[in-house]
């Protein structure tokens, strides 16, 4: 046999190895839906699962792991499988690597991540614009006297931005929220900080793009509260290009 013939059985026998390999996830992911697992349920053992899928020890095994990387199962090794969290974890570090593997032009990934939760936000705030009771706008109003005061003091605050922007949205009760605003701005901190963006140069001015967002809430005026939300994005992109500038 040829090398090249040689070559071509390999590369078929990867491809049917990934394509058995990706139906035995798929019917193990199944059987945690038809039996109603919830997270941190047991799953069936190794042995349970060679029988009920047909398959040997190692193909599920390889399963397993995959599946683990995508948080959908968590190995706890010398106590057995359990359904994970199905987190957005992998997503954080997919994007992550996809806008740090842009060598040539990460500030324009970055701008792409931060244009994706801008959409998001502009519509989420047109949801909740009207329909934030005083008690919530009250508690967006102590969390931006904790950024003005770190603020007056030359201090960044990035974990109050981020418990403002999270706040903000809690009346929706949709618990994919806050996991999607989290997501993206872990991936652009962890990018920021890999190329030295981190620092806010201007926290005051920070502080003040967020307190235009609460005035325009508290008045229940929608339009304005999206143009604050968008200028206050305009801020962070200018920022992060600024910095890169800088680096370079």
């Amino acid at each position: 046999m040829s090398y090249g013939s040689n070559l071509s059985a390999m590369s078929e026998d990867l491809v049917g190895r990934r394509h058995v390999g990706g139906q035995i996830r798929r019917e193990i992911m199944q059987l945690i839906l038809d039996r109603r697992l919830r997270p941190g349920s047991p799953l069936p053992t190794e042995s349970e699962l060679m029988d009920s899928l047909g398959v040997s020890r190692n193909s599920v095994r390889e399963a397993l792991k995959a599946l683990q990387a995508l948080d959908i199962v968590e190995i706890r090794h010398g106590y057995g499988t359990y359904v994970g969290q199905a987190s957005l974890t992998p997503l954080v570090d997919g994007l992550t690597f996809r806008t740090l593997s842009q060598v040539d032009d990460d500030t324009h990934a970055l701008g792409e991540i931060l244009q994706v939760r801008e959409v998001l936000e502009e519509g989420l705030i047109r949801r909740v614009a009207e329909t934030l009771s005083d008690a919530e706008l009250d508690s967006l109003e102590a969390i931006i006297e904790r950024m003005e005061e770190k603020g007056r003091a030359g201090e960044a605050f990035p974990e109050i931005d981020r418990e403002f922007h999270e706040a903000l949205y809690t009346s929706l009760g949709n618990e994919l929220v806050p996991q999607l605003l989290a997501a993206f701005w872990n991936v652009f901190h962890r990018v920021a900080r890999v190329r030295g963006w981190a620092r806010d140069p201007a926290p005051a001015v920070t502080a003040r793009r967020h307190r235009e967002i609460l005035t325009a809430l508290r008045a229940r005026d929608v339009t304005h509260a999206q143009r604050a939300m968008a200028d206050h994005f305009r801020g962070i992109e200018a920022r992060a290009w600024q910095a890169t500038l800088g680096v370079k």
